[in-house]
């Protein structure tokens, strides 16, 4: 890529400030600001410059750091209620055919597949086909050939969960509270083509242990989505893509969204840069990763585009005109569900944060060539979308995304005292392929 000039194509260009002035409630927003700072309140003209200021610095800071990794592209949207209020993409979605980056691009969304499959659970929930505290065993009898069993103690357990010898809960299973290491140790169980994965996983589970009793810690587990796709499947009695095609991705208008590109997707697929610290750029890896990547389908497999993933959010928050889980289940899914914080932790699929009486969700995701994440408020709808073709880079999405937020939310409190922000994930619930630190190439095994 030619530093001087990094490649953009923006879309939907308007005043984002007036949007999101009916969005926030202007009035509120003033007397809230009103409340919280002893500074001067800014007029309302003031404020919707803020906003719009905070964008155009957004996707500023976005070009330079593409520029100055000089590697592949980014597609970043803002979005309320699944309607996009700006995109903008940068850099290269193919730099040796020197084809842009653009809104329509696809990506891989690595672990936002399972903020997918979690959904999933919570629709058949939804519409009694399983419970969410149903065991895993009664859907993969198979599990009762993991490893390790024998640290099932009843007061190492967490109260209310399983222990002493059960299995996990299929709610613990899509928390990442079911206490199973994150990977299983089978010779190339992340390799083969992709309608092999089921068969990938039941051969993973003999291989997979273990590493705390169910409920009593968050855990980070590949494997434990994987079995969590197998699982929806037979309790469905449907194929687990035919049932997320059906389910989420139809009702939600997700056309360029799916887990197999086709020939109608192929034109618009950004190609996977592998980076690593040396400045070596490798596009072998995740091209061979499209023809699948074993069992890792139900947690790693979905691509998708801006506008995709802003109306998958708008879908979860029940805002847009598709309501995918209803109340009672959104309120499930989007709960703290780790036992570590009740404040902020992992819920059914995102990882959820309170600040100021506010809710904040989300995903990232990091495989071989792309990295991403989805950030959400369900009060407001505003959602932030971040795709990238590369791995290592000058960009933290996940900080990213945060600070875009917050500067809208609090455009004239930014560095103010007692400026709200919104938080990031605790420790102990985001591992590094989620959050995407700058400067650090994720490694292989933390991917997914």
């Amino acid at each position: 890529m030619q530093r001087s000039s990094v490649v953009r194509s923006a879309v939907g260009r308007r005043t984002v400030g007036r949007t999101l002035a009916a969005v926030l409630g202007l009035a509120t927003t003033l007397q809230s600001l009103s409340g919280q700072s002893k500074q001067p309140v800014p007029s309302s003209s003031e404020l919707l410059a803020a906003q719009d200021s905070a964008v155009a610095r957004f996707a500023s800071q976005l070009a330079a750091d593409v520029e100055h990794d000089a590697v592949g592209g980014v597609t970043a949207a803002l979005a309320r209620d699944g309607e996009v209020l700006w995109s903008e993409a940068f850099g290269w979605a193919d730099r040796e055919e020197r084809r842009p980056a653009k809104r329509e691009t696809i990506y891989r969304t690595g672990s936002i597949s399972k903020s997918v499959t979690a959904v999933l659970m919570a629709v058949l929930a939804r519409d009694g086909v399983l419970s969410l505290d149903a065991p895993l065993q009664e859907l993969v009898p198979e599990v009762q050939r993991l490893q390790n069993r024998s640290p099932m103690k009843p007061d190492a357990t967490a109260a209310g969960h399983a222990g002493n010898g059960t299995v996990p809960t299929l709610r613990q299973v899509a928390s990442h509270t079911a206490g199973l290491i994150r990977e299983p140790t089978l010779a190339g169980a992340a390799a083969g083509p992709i309608d092999l994965w089921k068969a990938r996983i039941l051969a993973s589970i003999p291989t997979t242990r273990y590493q705390t009793p169910p409920g009593a810690e968050y855990a980070y587990s590949n494997i434990g989505f994987g079995v969590l796709g197998l699982a929806l499947e037979r309790a469905a009695d449907q194929p687990f893509m035919h049932q997320v095609q059906e389910r989420i991705l139809a009702p939600l208008g997700m056309g360029s969204s799916a887990f197999v590109i086709d020939e109608r997707l192929r034109p618009r697929l950004a190609t996977g840069y592998a980076n690593g610290r040396d400045g070596q750029v490798d596009a072998t890896q995740p091209a061979r990763e499209h023809a699948g990547r074993g069992y890792k389908v139900p947690n790693g497999g979905v691509y998708s585009t801006v506008d995709d993933l802003a109306a998958f959010a708008a879908g979860v928050m029940g805002r847009g005109g598709v309501d995918l889980l209803g109340d009672a289940m959104r309120s499930e899914v989007l709960s703290v569900q780790t036992p570590e914080d009740p404040d902020a932790g992992y819920g059914l699929g995102f990882s959820v944060a309170a600040v100021d009486g506010r809710l904040y969700a989300g995903h990232g995701g990091s495989v071989a060539g792309y990295t991403a994440y989805l950030l959400f408020e369900p009060a407001t709808g505003l959602t932030i979308v971040l795709l990238r073709n590369y791995n290592r880079g000058r960009t933290n999405l996940g900080a990213a995304a945060r600070s875009l937020l917050t500067d809208l939310r609090e455009p004239t409190l930014r560095s103010g005292p007692g400026a709200a922000s919104v938080p990031a994930p605790a420790q102990h619930q985001v591992p590094a392929q989620h959050q995407v630190p700058a400067q650090h190439q994720v490694p292989a095994q933390h991917r997914e």
